[in-house]
């Protein structure tokens, strides 16, 4: 009888640790101290393809902010940044800032000086550089002006070390037939690869087996059966 009720994937909160950074650790670094206060940049701007991360970077650099004391906020939308949240020394987190209408693309750009003017800064993510982003000139300027970074995705090759990593970060050993199962036969993006981990972790702990590709089979059978039926269009 398991000790835990076990959940499925269950999202941990998005830190830098639980982070597979592969070809981003320079950007990794920079964050960490973007958070700790240690950058002299107001703004900071990380750009990629949908699915490498940005979201949880972002998340993860406000919440190491926070957790400093620092007043640090994230906005998923950038059509509800406003100025007026450019509080003494605040960190700005705005996702998706090439999705701004043109009105929201005003306000951050207010934002924007607001921040430098009372010591805060401004982090952004998009996904193309700021130079090629479809927005107001005076925006693009600000944007490129500070720290840009590429987050580049793992490449197929570098996703079974990264996983080996992540599993020894959290204190257990991955098999490598464990890995090439998990590859196989699951979502490849490294965010739901690094929960299904953290899942099967906690499985394994809860039912005091080892993990196994038997457990992962498990796992990916009860994940399949807890989703809703397709229903048939009309």
């Amino acid at each position: 009888m398991e000790q835990l009720t076990f959940e499925l994937a269950a999202q941990e909160p998005p830190a830098f640790a639980n982070f597979v950074a592969g070809g981003n650790r320079e950007v990794v670094a920079a964050l960490t101290t973007l958070a700790a206060g240690g950058l002299r940049e107001t703004g900071v701007v990380i750009w990629g393809a949908a699915g490498v991360g940005k979201t949880h970077l972002l998340r993860a650099t406000v919440a190491a902010a926070a957790g400093t004391g620092r007043s640090a906020r994230y906005i998923e939308d950038p059509d509800d940044a406003h100025p007026d949240a450019a509080t003494a020394g605040a960190l700005i987190a705005v996702d998706a800032v090439d999705s701004a209408d043109p009105s929201a693309q005003g306000r951050l750009f207010t934002l924007y000086n607001a921040l430098a003017a009372s010591g805060g800064q401004f982090l952004a993510a998009c996904t193309r550089a700021p130079a090629q982003l479809a927005v107001r000139d005076d925006l693009r300027t600000r944007l490129g002006y500070g720290l840009v970074y590429e987050i580049v995705a793992l490449a197929d090759a570098d996703k079974a070390a990264a996983l080996a990593s992540y599993a020894k970060t959290r204190g257990f050993t991955l098999a490598d037939d464990v890995i090439a199962y998990l590859l196989a036969h699951g979502r490849r993006d490294m965010s739901t690869l690094v929960a299904t981990l953290a899942a099967l972790d906690r499985q394994s702990l809860a039912a005091r087996r080892p993990i196994t590709v038997p457990l992962l089979r498990e796992w990916l059978q009860q994940d399949a059966a807890c989703q809703p039926p397709v229903r048939p269009r009309r």
